[in-house]
């Protein structure tokens, strides 16, 4: 079996690939997995750290007494780490799970959260693992809303990726019939709570079955699946599960690839650009620059697949064939490193449920309700495009909420050993539309600790996405009141783009080459033996989670580029 390899003199190992794959985390694990499968020797780089299932995994069996400061991560490690300072990512356990921002910086234009995990395995260890179809509704948006460009593929075409991908990474969900959020290949659901169940309840009733509440659909196995065990409801995922009770590269896709005996992986690899040849028109391989030891590399392969994550993917393109297109590989359309787009998030509603003081749960469930998107669809109207869901959740209060009529004492002490009340809480994730000047563009006075080139980020939310906001508010409160809820306290702290963690769309799919980077099979039109198959694909984005759209897309283009190696079209 192929194992870890960490090359350290090029002029001893080997060179020549059938594929590489640029990144290790949700598609780059895809990728290596598919094409592995089909027989391709495989070159992984990953630009981080070599990161070991389970063994790497440092906290996850630890209790919070364990933890030298409690859980707080120090001001040094904060320090190295200016961006993830400003999220709720700054938790002791997993600090350095997050990339060094003083090794690796960024401007920032406008402000922009760029969450960054530079590791075998990348974000996929720390991902929400919120696992949503996409339906015609997303695919057919621009067309129908006369904005941006069409997508190249619609539901059909991805339809069976989908349920390729769900039968091996394991997703438990319920089956609702909802057009659009198209029904999976699901394990068992897991429960709501009994709040959540009556909640639910009368928001259908209130709105005649045209909202719903239901089970988030997620990437944690409910049963044992393909040799891992199903979830602990532990609820520390983003630890590391030594368990395997989630999807990440580690546990799933990683493990598929190295059993082939084709997949070479090679850490603290930083793609520093793709190497092209003008006369063929393809790429004959990438440099790498080795981040412990600053020497430079070339490998060579038939095939390239990028999967950095959505802006790093255009960071590499721009680096690439500048002696034939200044702004890089892939940017004769004029868009690439445009159309940024995220998720806007940060507000919602919550408030308490009244009568369920003999009720509570089982275990920590790694997982929370969600409710599909139910406006400017089926005759509603709104003064903004698109629309957004809703994710959340019902649980009663514990140790740390306040008694108000006990301030001090051991009647204080006990209270808080017993359940404090139910709290019902919804926040909003609502769709960021492909602006044109929303983007990222290199900046060449800038350096990283290795000398190379930074990114320069110049991305807003814009009016339609301002307008849904109050939207999303209002309606939260609306459905919560409808529900019983009381006490009902609205919160909105507003959204940089990057917090939500989706960036999307800097080399995007398209019709024709001079308006997008990518045709329908995720290959760049002016080198098509590459193919990006990240988050910087994306036409638009939905207002649903995009990793399993991520995945689908990934396994999709790696069956069809073999398809086209073996015909000699590449």
């Amino acid at each position: 079996m192929s194992d870890t390899l960490h090359i350290n003199n090029s002029a001893t190992t080997q060179q020549t690939y059938d594929a590489i794959v640029i990144g290790s985390g949700i598609s780059g694990g895809w990728a290596a997995k598919e094409l592995c499968e089909q027989g391709l020797k495989v070159l992984m780089l990953e630009r981080g750290r070599n990161f070991e299932h389970v063994k790497d995994y440092a906290s996850a069996n630890k209790d919070p007494w364990d933890f030298p400061h409690r859980g707080t991560t120090p001001l040094a490690d904060l320090k190295d780490r200016p961006v993830i300072a400003r999220t709720w990512g700054k938790s002791e356990p997993i600090i350095n799970y997050w990339a060094k921002d003083s090794e690796a910086p960024y401007y920032e234009e406008k402000p922009f959260k760029w969450w960054r995990a530079y590791q075998l395995g990348g974000r996929s260890i720390l991902w929400g693992r919120q696992s949503y179809r996409w339906s015609d509704l997303d695919f057919e948006a621009n067309a129908k809303d006369g904005w941006a460009i069409d997508w190249p593929i619609r539901y059909k075409d991805i339809a069976p990726w989908y349920d390729h991908v769900e039968k091996h990474i394991g997703v438990s969900g319920s089956l609702e019939g909802i057009k659009h959020l198209p029904d999976g290949q699901f394990l068992p659901p897991m429960d709501m709570t009994c709040v959540e169940k009556d909640v639910a309840a009368r928001i259908k009733d209130k709105w005649k079955g045209e909202r719903h509440m239901i089970i988030g659909r997620v990437a944690n196995l409910t049963v044992p699946h393909k040799g891992r065990t199903n979830c602990q409801f532990r609820n520390r995922c983003w630890e590391g599960c030594p368990f395997g009770g989630y999807f990440s590269t580690q546990s799933s896709t990683l493990p598929a690839a190295k059993a082939t005996g084709n997949l070479t992986i090679r850490p603290w690899s930083i793609v520093s650009k793709i190497l092209y040849d003008k006369d063929k028109k393809k790429a004959r391989g990438v440099e790498v620059m080795d981040a412990e030891n600053n020497k430079t590399y070339e490998f060579y392969s038939k095939i390239v697949f990028v999967n950095a994550s959505a802006l790093n993917s255009a960071w590499v393109l721009m680096n690439s064939a500048t002696d034939i297109w200044p702004d890089g590989l892939g940017s004769s359309s004029g868009e690439l490193g445009h159309n940024i787009m995220d998720h806007h998030y940060n507000l919602g509603a919550s408030g308490m449920v009244e009568g369920y003081e003999d009720k509570y749960y089982y275990g920590r469930r790694a997982n929370g309700i969600y409710i599909p998107r139910f406006v400017n669809i089926n005759g509603d109207k709104r003064d903004y495009l698109r629309g957004f869901g809703y994710q959340g959740g019902a649980a009663r209060q514990g140790y740390n909420r306040s008694v108000e009529e006990l301030a001090i004492g051991a009647a204080f002490k006990d209270a808080l050993t017993e359940p404090g009340a139910w709290t019902m809480n919804i926040g909003g994730f609502g769709e960021v539309l492909p602006h044109h000047q929303n983007k990222i563009s290199l900046d060449k006075t800038g350096k990283d600790k290795w000398g190379l080139p930074i990114l320069s980020m110049d991305a807003v939310l814009q009016e339609n996405e301002l307008k849904m906001r109050k939207d999303i508010v209002s309606e939260a409160v609306a459905m919560l009141e409808a529900a019983g809820v009381k006490d009902i306290k609205t919160r909105d702290t507003g959204h940089e783009i990057g917090d939500g963690i989706h960036e999307m769309g800097s080399a995007r799919m398209g019709r024709d080459p001079k308006t997008s980077v990518l045709n329908e099979h995720n290959q760049v039109w002016d080198a098509k033996n590459v193919f990006v198959t990240d988050g910087a694909c994306m036409t638009s984005a939905s207002c649903v989670n995009p990793s399993l759209t991520y995945m689908a897309l990934t396994a999709r283009a790696a069956n069809y580029a073999v398809g086209e190696l073996k015909k000699g079209n590449l």
